[in-house]
């Protein structure tokens, strides 16, 4: 069983300097936005951590969940 999630698993891999979104916690309801953002990857960990910063310059000081971010093409 577990052979076949990982199959299916997709790795996502987030270099510094990316746009990313980040999933909102909670939703209060359907027409409420699922994504913040963008935000800037600043430093990546080798546990999936990673350190986000605004686009003003402004760096979060709790690492994120890469679980969490998904890649913003502008």
């Amino acid at each position: 069983m577990a052979r076949a999630f990982n199959a299916r698993v997709r790795h996502r891999e987030f270099n510094p300097g990316d746009l990313v979104l980040h999933i909102t916690p909670v939703s209060r309801c359907k027409f409420v936005y699922k994504y913040d953002g963008p935000f800037v990857v600043r430093e990546t960990f080798s546990g999936g951590a990673i350190i986000l910063s605004d686009m003003n310059g402004t760096e979060n000081i709790l690492p994120v969940n890469a679980d969490a971010l998904k890649k913003y093409y502008p």
